[in-house]
């Protein structure tokens, strides 16, 4: 049986900074918090863990004093740094690149029309670190859409500036745009394109997986897909391994393999999120090899 790893399964860049900054922090032997799990992925926290890093949540957070604490790739509103600084914490900062420019962006964009009577629409998962760090930027005051069924919630006779976390879908993403821009027509809105500003912003790491991963998961005759199971990234991923090959299997660890997924089988595609560690990849890879 021919067990094959996805060249380019594995932590994103903005993941595998944070992890990288994280472990330089922690070498030096230095006690180090982390806002939120530094990555959806339990394995990889649990590994850092051992290393000292601690994870807590926002409520501990406002209750510390006099320590470090990294910002995760995700990011966070400015409220975060204003704590910090009151409370003399050291902020060491993992916050993605791509996110960063993504906030500075979403901020200067709803500065420069608040006058103009424009509207902030950021496309994101409710409740997402990522997206909470968004809205943040522009005082909770955008639009938060995660589907069609949230288009009542903007006004289409005004201008909108359209944005999307990182993470999301390129497909849902362009699909929400046509429907937004026939909604604007059905409304007499004669040159959508006017009214509607559309930025790509979905990190191309992401995007450019999911047309990779539809051709990796029709090589092979099963699909092992590893992924932390809070992931937003694993779980639309899985879905486009799913949809182009039925035989295939989400799992988190390799406590969850089953022997009988591999019975007749010639080839495994193994593939995972963004979140997810290339050592625990390697680790199914060697499990299965050995069935």
């Amino acid at each position: 049986m021919v067990v094959e790893i996805d060249k380019q399964s594995g932590f994103c860049f903005g993941v595998q900074n944070a992890v990288e900054i994280a472990e330089k922090a922690l070498l030096k032997g230095e006690k180090v918090f982390s806002l939120g799990p530094i990555v959806h992925n339990d394995k990889e926290v649990d590994r850092l863990s051992s290393l000292g890093l601690e994870s807590i949540d926002h409520e501990m957070f406002r209750n510390l004093k006099d320590c470090k604490v990294l910002i995760r790739a995700h990011g966070e509103p400015p409220e975060t740094y204003i704590t910090a600084e009151k409370n003399n914490l050291t902020i060491i900062e993992a916050t993605c690149p791509i996110v960063k420019r993504l906030q500075s962006k979403i901020r200067e964009t709803w500065i420069r029309t608040k006058e103009g009577d424009g509207q902030v629409v950021i496309f994101g998962k409710p409740g997402h670190a990522e997206v909470v760090g968004l809205l943040g930027q522009i005082n909770n005051e955008g639009i938060l859409v995660s589907g069609p069924d949230d288009f009542g919630k903007i006004d289409i006779s005004k201008p909108v500036y359209l944005f999307a976390q990182t993470t999301m879908s390129v497909k849902e993403y362009s699909n929400l745009i046509d429907i937004l821009c026939t909604r604007m027509g059905e409304n007499g809105i004669s040159d959508p394109a006017k009214k509607l500003i559309i930025n790509k912003t979905i990190c191309g790491q992401v995007s450019n997986r999911e047309p990779h991963l539809k051709s990796f998961a029709k090589k092979h005759d099963t699909i092992i897909f590893v992924s932390g199971r809070e992931s937003s990234n694993g779980k639309m991923l899985y879905s486009v391994c799913k949809n182009v090959n039925p035989d295939t299997h989400f799992v988190s660890s390799n406590e969850e393999l089953d022997k009988t997924w591999f019975i007749g089988k010639n080839s495994v595609g193994i593939c995972g999120a963004t979140s997810t560690p290339k050592w625990l990849i390697e680790n199914i890879r060697d499990i299965i090899s050995n069935i």
